[in-house]
């Protein structure tokens, strides 16, 4: 009797060991085919909804009505730009961490201000020189990408796409199988031999089509007809600011026509942009077969033109909404290729933003919101002339950069200064200016009065050699002079950072969740889909509400 028990509790050990065992075999193996990441460059959250009655059944509809939509998502750092947030995005964390301070930044090692993927030690690949010296080794972490390529043994394939360098290289990470960018002088998706020495076959016979010139010689006409635009201004606003070659920025849009600068190049400010770069990204799918080796490969799409064309027009332009009419139909375009060629379900595919955007200065005057714009030429020069007052010392400030003011430590040191009593000094002046709120010592910032989430941020933005010594906090709808015309972006306010975020396909149920998410939970939430590491910098969490 003892032997049948003992005999009939082994035969079920190993019944329940092998039905674990099979069930973690199984899930190492339940991985899609390809994760997509699509990052719409300045939209703003609400564009999910503003223009939802033109948007076609299968585009942004589709997203929301077959995917899982968070509702709530912010960015948590300072400031709200193109480079801190796809590098926000695909690592997990925060410029403290991550070291991607801005689009821009004083780097106090080289004592100057140095671009955020720029990089003299490589070499352009199919395009000019300067457009090619490009690569992510300012970027201290790990992104997602890397992540995947890690778990898998270098077996899955990463590649990043968007006409901004930086909208490619960053998301793509540091072991990425490739980055492709759009040079408008060579008229070429190009990369650096930070990736490869030469282009694949695949990238040069579809440079060869000539598509930018193809597409800039169609000009820029309203999809629809005047009269169904309902949720923008009149098309001649003052402050909307026109191409080189008009004189007041209405339809028709003959980019054709600019003169003094590559035929190309004004692909990236017209809806065509977003054209070439899904096109292009199609392309990437098949000509590196990605989704179609046997191991789960990661493919990162930036739409840059919805940038340029925000800055340039503003929030409320017929432009601005022509441009996401014609994006929604790309992006039913889109999934249905992947459907096509991934298969549907089989592709896990979130589309996020960088940041959001302002409403233009002259509009929100027009009704009565306060606005105005701040001079950072004036910040530097009035900085300057103080100091050299109280020091009687010159070339005390370096730069003012993002609303920053980096003093020159080097010369603090040299003439046995205080940068502190140079911080205590400035403060109250700076302060001064119209459309400063308050200025912050990061030095001081534990002991600074401010609202815990303005702290957490600019807490989030504190990397020493890479971060100003003061940073201007503008009252909300100010913003710097270069915008009086158009409009811009970088404060740590809802209309500069909600953003929108949802998943679909692979692994996700249809729902949404209006709990609070950041934009630093976005990768952490991919990782564990995945069943991968997060990114080795991460500070976010998974979204726990998308596995309820």
């Amino acid at each position: 009797m003892m032997n049948n028990i003992f005999f009939q509790r082994i035969v079920l050990a190993l019944i329940v060991f092998g039905f674990t065992n099979n069930s973690y075999t199984q899930t190492l193996k339940s991985r899609p085919k390809l994760v997509v990441g699509i990052v719409v460059d300045q939209m703003r959250w609400d564009y999910l909804y503003r223009y939802s009655e033109k948007y076609t059944a299968n585009g942004f509809k589709r997203l929301l009505g077959e995917g899982y939509s968070c509702e709530q998502t912010y960015i948590n750092y300072f400031p709200s730009y193109t480079a801190p947030g796809h590098t926000a995005i695909y690592t997990g964390s925060v410029p403290a961490v991550h070291g991607i301070a801005a689009n821009d930044w004083f780097e106090r090692t080289e004592n100057k201000v140095v671009y955020c993927t720029s990089d003299t030690s490589v070499q352009s690949v199919g395009g000019s020189k300067k457009a090619g010296q490009q690569s992510p080794h300012r970027l201290y972490t790990t992104t997602i990408c890397d992540e995947l390529r890690l778990a898998t043994n270098f077996k899955s394939k990463t590649v990043g796409i968007a006409l901004k360098d930086r909208g490619s290289i960053l998301p793509a990470g540091q072991a990425a199988n490739a980055a492709y960018w759009f040079d408008g002088i060579s008229e070429n998706w190009i990369t650096s031999t930070y990736y490869m020495k030469e282009l694949p076959a695949w990238v040069q016979k579809f440079n060869a089509k000539k598509l930018p010139a193809k597409y800039v010689k169609e000009n820029w006409k309203m999809l629809l007809d005047a009269s169904q635009y309902h949720e923008s201004t009149e098309d001649d606003k003052w402050y909307e600011r026109p191409f080189p070659n008009e004189e007041k920025p209405v339809f028709e849009h003959k980019v054709s026509e600019i003169k003094n600068q590559p035929l190309a190049e004004a692909i990236k400010s017209i809806p065509y942009g977003n054209t070439l770069t899904a096109e292009f990204a199609k392309a990437a799918i098949e000509g590196d077969t990605l989704g179609k080796r046997g191991t789960t490969d990661f493919l990162t799409v930036s739409f840059s033109p919805t940038d340029y064309i925000g800055h340039q027009f503003g929030i409320n332009a017929i432009e601005t909404e022509d441009t996401y009419i014609r994006l929604d139909k790309e992006i039913a375009s889109f999934i249905d290729f992947l459907n096509e060629k991934v298969g549907k379900g089989e592709y896990l595919l979130f589309l996020t933003a960088d940041h959001g955007g302002a409403h233009a200065v002259g509009f929100n005057k027009e009704n009565r919101i306060p606005a105005g714009n701040v001079s950072e030429k004036e910040i530097f020069n009035m900085a300057d002339s103080v100091l050299q007052l109280h020091f009687q010392k010159k070339n005390l400030v370096s730069a003012v950069v993002n609303q920053q003011l980096y003093l020159d430590h080097n010369n603090f040191v040299k003439e046995k200064l205080s940068t502190k009593e140079a911080c205590e000094i400035l403060i109250p002046v700076l302060s001064k200016i119209a459309g400063v709120d308050r200025v912050v010592a990061y030095e001081q910032l534990s002991e600074t009065t401010l609202t815990p989430w303005f702290k957490e941020c600019l807490s989030n933005q504190y990397k020493p050699l890479r971060t100003g010594d003061l940073q201007l906090l503008y009252h909300p709808a100010w913003m710097d002079d270069w915008a009086v015309k158009g409009t811009t972006h970088g404060s740590i306010f809802p209309y500069d950072t909600h953003i929108p975020l949802v998943f679909y396909g692979w692994g996700v149920k249809h729902g949404e969740t209006v709990s609070k998410t950041y934009i630093t939970d976005i990768a952490p939430t991919i990782a564990a889909l995945l069943k991968i590491q997060m990114p080795n910098g991460a500070t976010g969490t998974p979204i726990t509400d998308l596995f309820k």
